[in-house]
């Protein structure tokens, strides 16, 4: 396809101006448009699952079986995996001096959500470093992974707070209420960033989510300005 036909096939005066370019760049249109297709049947697929049978009340809390909550996963995309990723010294678990908490990641169909998550006691309150145990940390993993295939859909009206998945409710309010909670977490957290390097670690953190969020956009260019003034 010569320059002339690749411009007219997308109508833009924004594509590159060499064949090879145009070319790269409208194929990178098509890979994000398949990747925001997958993300969108996955969730679907996932979010439509009614996971009340297998979730525990304990507290204020209602939690869901990691065990059963990766089968299904697995059921349903066989080539899914996890990831529980490590600090600096190969320790399972990060920490600020104080308190510590796990990272995780669950990758379907190519996409990654990341859950991080505190360590924390039977009253869900984080338990200092000194005095966590392996025991600890490997409970905040489980439960991290549950979470992180949440945000792929599986069992996320239960982080919503509903009794019904959204299918047998008829609606969204489920992952619209989730998605308000992470928008307002992601703000505060870039608000507080300290350095570029940092504040561009958290964008990327919820780039899958907001990165065409107007509120989080510029929180996050806000913050960048300040930064740089400062610097």
């Amino acid at each position: 396809m010569n320059q002339v036909s690749v411009r007219e096939a997308v109508g833009s005066s924004t594509l590159p101006h060499t064949p090879r370019k145009a070319i790269a760049y409208l194929l990178n249109i098509k890979i994000a448009r398949i990747m925001e297709e997958k993300k969108a049947n996955v969730f679907a697929t996932l979010n439509a699952i009614n996971v009340n049978e297998h979730a525990e009340k304990k507290g204020q809390l209602t939690y869901l079986s990691w065990a059963w909550a990766w089968a299904e996963v697995k059921k349903n995309y066989p080539q899914a995996f996890y990831t529980i990723y490590e600090n600096k010294d190969g320790l399972n678990y990060h920490t600020d001096g104080r308190t510590c908490w796990v990272k995780t990641g669950v990758t379907i169909e190519g996409i990654e959500h990341i859950e991080y998550l505190p360590v924390m006691d039977y009253q869900n309150r984080s338990i200092a470093l000194d005095k966590v145990t392996s025991f600890d940390v490997n409970k905040a993993i489980q439960r991290s992974l549950t979470k992180a295939a949440a945000r792929h859909g599986l069992g996320l009206y239960i982080y919503a707070g509903e009794d019904l998945p959204e299918e047998q409710q008829g609606g969204q309010k489920g992952e619209k209420a989730y998605q308000k909670d992470s928008l307002a977490i992601a703000c505060d957290e870039a608000k507080g960033a300290k350095t570029i390097a940092e504040l561009q670690a958290i964008y990327h953190k919820y780039e899958l989510m907001f990165q065409k969020n107007s509120t989080f956009i510029g929180v996050v260019n806000q913050q960048k300005s300040k930064l740089l003034n400062v610097a």
